[in-house]
């Protein structure tokens, strides 16, 4: 049987292109393998797919609707028995975060996180740069935004208000 460098077969490649091209359902401009919240696709049986998803945080409420869509997606595709499975261990971290879904979310108005931003302590004065004009003087408007992982930041320059990808 032909593997792939990574140790998966082609349809196996193919399985996880399709299950981490699904939208995150709280920011749709990115997909969950951008998000680096899919850890694995694996095809042990014919018909049988197991995939393991890792969450942004434990208890996100997320991962239900991730679950449910990669399921739906994989039975679009033929699929008859999908097992979509929650891995905390590792833990995710924002450096999981791909270079496209960093800049998919700058683009959408998210500031991303810091490359290695899990790396250890998150400076006090951290510096975030506003998505909208680029402007690092920005203030912290709430800890907590549309989403626990994110944090409801302002730009002093330009008064747009943004979220920012907290560094986890």
């Amino acid at each position: 049987m032909t593997t792939t460098p990574a140790g998966r077969t082609p349809v196996e490649e193919e399985l996880r292109r399709l299950a981490g091209s699904v939208p995150d359902p709280e920011l749709p401009v990115v997909t969950l393998e951008e998000l680096g919240v899919l850890r694995d696709v694996r095809m042990p049986a014919p018909g049988r797919v197991e995939v393991e998803l890792t969450p942004t945080y434990t208890g996100c409420p997320a991962i239900e609707a991730m679950s449910s869509d990669i399921e739906r997606v994989l039975h679009d595709h033929g699929i008859p028995d999908v097992e979509v499975r929650t891995v905390l261990s590792p833990a995710w971290s924002t450096d999981a975060i791909s270079a496209e879904g960093r800049r998919k979310l700058e683009e959408h108005g998210v500031a991303p996180p810091r490359p290695g931003g899990s790396r250890g302590p998150v400076p006090v004065g951290l510096s975030v740069r506003c998505p909208h004009c680029g402007s690092t003087d920005t203030e912290l408007l709430s800890r907590f935004s549309s989403t626990a992982c994110k944090a409801l930041r302002r730009c002093v320059s330009c008064r747009e208000p943004f979220d920012h990808f907290k560094e986890l």
